[in-house]
């Protein structure tokens, strides 16, 4: 998959239902902007809740937009890290086998 691209699957969903596809984006948005965290920080934690929740696509899509956001691959590995003490070392290792799955960003 190209850099940047979507997952087929999202791709296909998008096509499909181009409303809810909008209507998604919009709450992501209002969500992403209704606090006062800064755009890094809002990175960092879509990576940790998509590690905590085990969601290998939220995973993919958070490092995608953190990267794109500037924050870099030791910042996005320190999450990782951390989940050791929370979720464990295999949830930990997980989130890094996903982490750097370059063929899904």
């Amino acid at each position: 998959m190209p850099r940047g691209s979507l997952p087929k699957p999202v791709q296909d969903f998008r096509k499909r239902y181009p409303d809810v596809w909008k209507a998604f984006n919009q709450l992501g948005d209002q969500c992403h902007d209704a606090g006062p965290l800064d755009e890094k920080t809002r990175r960092l934690v879509k990576v940790a809740l998509s590690i905590g929740a085990g969601l290998e696509g939220a995973t993919h899509s958070a490092v995608r937009n953190a990267r794109k956001s500037g924050v870099t691959t030791a910042e996005i590995n320190h999450v990782a890290v951390l989940a050791v003490s929370t979720l464990g070392l295999p949830a930990a290792t997980r989130a890094f086998t996903w982490m750097a799955d370059k063929s899904r960003r």
